[in-house]
């Protein structure tokens, strides 16, 4: 099976980039926080760790607005640099809208039926085989059910019209029949347990959503794209984060509900927060209790160029051998 990982990334400190953000900008409402762009310098150890513990990938389509790190070989046979006007309407851009750019994923040439997509402060800390992201040909993922709540700054927002529009598409009644032995797998062990307690729930009432790569198949985006145009064009107009919004959670759960996935390990990765998990990231790292990790910028607050600096002697402490897509 051929299996492609997509990788999303902005040099954050891009002067051509910051000037056309800033003249498009001048009167666009949404989310424009500094930790939404912010460049940390430790993307060389996330393709370490691609090289090292995942080299099975086929290709890796790397995103984005035009520039690329000094450090990277442009030229890798397994690299390929997608631009945004390389696979995004026109019509779209620019764009400054995480949302935007990951819906329209299924655009990407070349991109294989079956891939996994990763964000740039994600981490691959353990080798991983095929099994782990993808099985009888569909992904391997955890359909843990929870009652949604909100919370003022973040994305519940978004969320919420993804699980609209999954509702407004499927039963869940209908779902549990055809996958019930999917839907309540011991894989989950203790999570089990939430999946049980939601049985008497009609609809579905939201997800555990892990800030992991995830593996999605891109005929699911392009269905959803056919079932909901209208919808999606919306939230590509929209230049930064926009609590009208869809994201690509939405095909996640569209895999759920259409039966499109295999029983995950819910245990596989592990979301911590930069400057409130620092002593857990280290002992993580240490143990390699988990296979990835996602270090979250999430605190606009953050002492950035602190924690930056120590990041990095961390993950080159972890990852000192260069990987051959570094000159």
């Amino acid at each position: 099976m051929e299996i492609d990982l997509v990788i999303p990334w902005v040099d954050g400190n891009d002067p051509k980039w910051l000037a056309e953000k800033r003249a498009c900008l001048k009167e666009e409402e949404g989310d424009g926080r500094a930790n939404r762009f912010r460049e940390w310098d430790n993307l060389e150890y996330l393709f370490r760790g691609i090289e090292k513990n995942l080299p099975w990938i086929r290709k890796i389509h790397f995103i984005t607005w035009g520039h690329v790190p000094k450090w990277m070989k442009v030229n890798h046979p397994k690299l390929n640099i997608v631009k945004h006007t390389d696979y995004i309407p026109k019509e779209y851009l620019p764009t400054y809208n995480s949302h935007v750019i990951e819906l329209n994923l299924h655009r990407i040439p070349d991109l294989a039926e079956h891939f996994i997509y990763a964000n740039d402060d994600t981490f691959f800390v353990a080798p991983m085989r095929q099994e782990h992201f993808f099985k009888n040909g569909l992904p391997c993922d955890c359909p843990l059910e929870r009652v949604h709540v909100f919370k003022k700054g973040g994305i519940d927002h978004i969320v919420a019209n993804d699980l609209e529009l999954l509702n407004d598409h499927f039963l869940k009644k209908d779902t549990l029949k055809k996958y019930r032995k999917k839907w309540f797998s011991l894989n989950y062990k203790r999570l089990l347990l939430k999946n049980i307690y939601m049985l008497g729930v009609k609809q579905f009432p939201g997800f555990v959503n892990p800030h992991i790569p995830l593996a999605y198949l891109k005929s699911t985006f392009e269905e959803v794209w056919e079932k909901e145009p209208e919808v999606l064009e919306e939230t590509c107009k929209h230049k930064l984060r926009n609590n009208m919004d869809v994201n690509q959670w939405l095909c996640r759960y569209w895999q759920f509900a259409k039966g499109q996935f295999e029983p995950g390990n819910p245990y596989i990765g592990k979301f911590y927060s930069i400057g409130k998990d620092d002593e857990l990231i280290e002992q993580a790292l240490k143990t390699k209790q988990y296979k990835m990790l996602c270090l979250s910028d999430d605190k606009p607050e953050l002492e950035f160029e602190k924690e930056k600096e120590w990041l990095k002697k961390l993950l080159q402490s972890y990852f000192p051998e260069k990987s051959s897509f570094e000159k």
